[in-house]
C-alpha cells in the first residue's frame, strides 16, 4: 500500500511556487523541444534542397558526357574540319556559292566589287582604304 503524503509534501505539492516553478520548468523544456524540432526540420529542407541540388548535377553530368563523346567523335572532327577549316575529303570538290547582294548595298562598296579587269597589288590596296 502506498505511503500517504505528508502534510509537508502536500502543501509544498500545492503551493503556488511549486506551480509556478513546475510551468517555468515546462517552458523551458517546451522550448528546448521546439528548438530541436525547428532545426531538425530545417536541416530534412536542407536535404531535400541537396537532394534536388544532386539530381540537376547528375543530368549536367550526363548532359556533359554526351557532349563530351560527340566532340571526340569522328563525325564531329570532320564537320569542324569542313565547316571551319574548309578542308574537304580527298576525291571531293568544293563549291562556294555567293549570295545575291541586298539592294540596299551600294554597287560600288567595299562589299560587293564586280570588275572584269584585275586590280594591281597598290591598286587594291588604295581601294582598301579609301573604299
Amino acid at each position: 500500500m502506498p505511503a500517504p503524503i505528508s502534510g509537508k509534501w502536500k502543501a509544498a505539492l500545492s503551493s503556488r511556487w511549486f506551480l509556478v516553478g513546475g510551468l517555468v520548468a515546462f517552458i523551458i523544456l517546451g522550448s528546448s523541444y521546439l528548438r530541436a524540432w525547428y532545426q531538425e526540420y530545417q536541416i530534412r529542407q536542407e536535404i531535400s534542397r541537396l537532394q534536388a541540388e544532386a539530381g540537376r548535377l547528375e543530368s549536367k553530368k550526363i548532359e556533359t558526357l554526351e557532349l563530351l563523346k560527340y566532340v571526340a567523335s569522328s563525325a564531329y572532327v570532320e564537320k569542324e574540319a569542313r565547316t571551319g577549316l574548309n578542308l574537304t575529303k580527298e576525291g571531293e570538290n568544293m563549291a562556294i556559292i555567293a549570295r545575291p547582294a541586298s539592294p540596299s548595298l551600294r554597287q560600288d562598296s567595299a562589299l560587293v566589287i564586280h570588275s572584269t579587269q584585275p586590280f594591281s597589288n597598290p591598286g587594291k590596296w588604295w581601294r582598301y582604304f579609301i573604299h
